[in-house]
């Protein structure tokens, strides 16, 4: 059971754990923490109502890419765990999950979704559709043996990460994200 801050409600790391669960794996624990206790560059990342594909982009100078682990297609729940990277030099920038319900979402929205080649956040932004991101929490967590593998870190590494919806202005939301970052040895200073 993740250990939670007081003042501080526990979210769902779902979608993530939903593949962790299918194949066999444990999540390990995260501890939740207050935005403002994010250590930098994390909070720059990651404590904001913005989409991350973009943010990503700006920090690291480079278009970001989608590589796609393990994807479910379900009626219309597109789910996906993802690791994306720097196309400069094809560094991990950020491993996640994301769950997408196509049925909230325009066709020339949900058409390059199914597709799986780019990142939500680059094709909302590419086609700058109207959307709000609304952060639910924000946590620490130690990198277990496949986030050490994906990232390349060290396993037991600290990594930080947040949960995020995605929703339309009526408040619908269409996605569900969790998404975790490499350490901070491996980004620039913000």
């Amino acid at each position: 059971m993740p250990v939670t801050p007081k003042g501080l409600r526990e979210v769902s790391l779902a979608p993530l754990t939903s593949f962790y669960n299918r194949a066999g794996r444990l999540f390990p624990e995260v501890s939740f923490i207050h935005g403002e206790a994010m250590p930098q560059p994390y909070r720059h990342l990651l404590v904001h109502h913005l989409d991350m594909t973009p943010q990503l982009q700006a920090f690291h100078e480079c278009e970001i890419t989608l590589e796609v682990l393990a994807l479910d297609i379900e009626d219309a729940e597109l789910t996906r765990e993802v690791l994306l990277r720097g196309a400069g030099d094809s560094a991990p920038v950020e491993f996640g999950a994301i769950k997408i319900y196509l049925d909230k979402l325009p066709d020339e929205i949900a058409k390059p979704v199914r597709a799986a080649i780019q990142p939500l956040g680059g094709i909302l932004e590419s086609a700058k559709f109207d959307h709000l991101s609304a952060p639910r929490g924000y946590f620490r967590v130690d990198a277990d043996e496949l986030m050490a593998k994906l990232l390349g870190v060290e396993i037991g590494q600290a990594l930080y990460g947040r949960c995020n919806v995605l929703a339309l202005k009526d408040g619908a939301v269409f996605a569900e994200i969790v998404e975790i970052l490499p350490p901070i040895s491996d980004l620039k200073s913000a």
